[in-house]
């Protein structure tokens, strides 16, 4: 059986022969053949399986690549159901995060779980991360991030076996507001999830509950990314550095070149260790820059000095939203804030005993019962 070829040439051949049915692992899979998108989008047989989590031998992956409206090329995995029919619309749900991984990771295996519970899914790697394209690579962007969930849309919502009026979104960790701010305009979405949220516009340019930054610190910060971005004019590429910048005693900003050390000392964070322990341990992964592979390019912070993600959090409604955090995540009062801020229909689920990595990928801790009965009574 051959590989899946553009999605664009398989519609040429729909329109001539009227046959728009293709077969990948012995699964039929129906694509649209009217939707221009589709003609610049890629679905293929996934020949390198690196994904980090445990296989549902029994749900079929597959590489997909879809254009946003910036012109990026967005790389995902679409799973399909078990005992997947072409002939049935299924409800789908759309992953990303966390920020600074990627969809061999936590949003992979959250794609992965809701398919086997009847979902059809794709996780994605954020534009100019991962497989995902960009000449800049390892920039940041909460508005091109946003964009790419919409985009996310248009691709699973132009398969006909999805239905689609019935798509809703997950957003882990930092990739949480934007999969909101994308929700808030793009009607197409009917739910959303999150997951261990990060707002990343406050936690960038305010930092942890928005008290670390003096504005003497401010202005330190700002300083120092006025002198990347002339750095980087002058010399015509990427200099890296911390997406997060943190300012010592004497006033001088700490940058790196790594998410982490590549030791962490005994007395570490416990934060730091959960952190480490996932993407640097169990979860590793070369593509990920929190896999201590790389770091972000060290101007990624001004479109988040620039933009607030939460501000239209109220053109949400009247969309469901439910959020997911655990009694012991530092990450917790995002999740407590946004839902303050958030209008009905909405919901908060604290996870007892759960730090905010316990929800990539620990399965006892995350309540997938509860992210699937949501998704069942809201995607109608």
């Amino acid at each position: 059986m051959k590989p899946l070829k553009l999605l664009g040439a398989l519609v040429a051949a729909a329109m001539l022969t009227g046959v728009t049915d293709i077969m990948a692992y012995d699964i039929p899979v129906s694509v649209i053949s009217d939707a221009s998108q589709m003609k610049k989008s890629s679905v293929e047989n996934l020949k390198e399986d690196t994904r980090v989590f445990k296989i549902n031998k029994n749900i079929q992956v597959m590489k997909v690549v879809f254009t946003n409206h910036y012109g990026f090329d967005v790389a995902g995995h679409l799973y399909l159901p078990e005992n997947f029919d072409s002939s049935k619309k299924y409800s789908a749900v759309v992953i990303s995060g966390p920020f600074g991984a990627v969809k061999e990771q936590a949003s992979g295996l959250y794609a992965q779980e809701l398919a086997s519970r009847g979902f059809v899914t794709v996780a994605f790697d954020q534009s100019m991360t991962g497989e995902s394209g960009g000449n800049r690579r390892d920039m940041a962007s909460p508005d091109i991030f946003t964009e790419d969930y919409s985009a996310a849309v248009d691709f699973i919502s132009n398969l006909k076996f999805v239905d689609p009026e019935k798509i809703g979104v997950v957003g882990l960790c930092g990739l949480s507001g934007m999969a909101i701010t994308a929700a808030s305009n793009d009607i197409r979405i009917k739910a959303v999830v999150t997951s261990a949220m990060y707002d990343m516009s406050e936690s960038i340019s305010d930092h942890y509950k928005g008290y670390y930054y003096t504005d003497e610190q401010r202005n330190i910060v700002k300083k120092h990314l006025a002198a990347m971005r002339d750095a980087e004019a002058k010399k015509g590429g990427l200099i890296r550095g911390a997406h997060e910048i943190a300012v010592d005693a004497e006033g001088r900003v700490q940058n790196y070149e790594t998410m982490f050390p590549n030791k962490l000392p005994d007395d570490a964070n416990p934060v730091i260790k959960d952190f480490f322990g996932y993407y640097v341990g169990r979860a590793y992964h070369p593509r990920a820059i929190n896999s201590n592979t790389s770091a972000w390019d060290s101007t990624a912070p001004y479109g988040f000095f620039n933009f607030r993600l939460m501000d239209n959090i109220k053109e949400l409604t009247p969309r469901p939203l439910m959020l997911v955090t655990g009694d012991r995540a530092h990450s917790r009062y995002f999740s407590e804030d946004v839902y303050q801020k958030a209008s009905e229909p909405k919901k908060l689920i604290v996870v007892k005993g759960a730090t905010h990595v316990d929800l990539y990928d620990q399965m006892d801790k995350i309540p997938f019962d509860e992210i699937d009965n949501f998704f069942r009574t809201n995607l109608k």
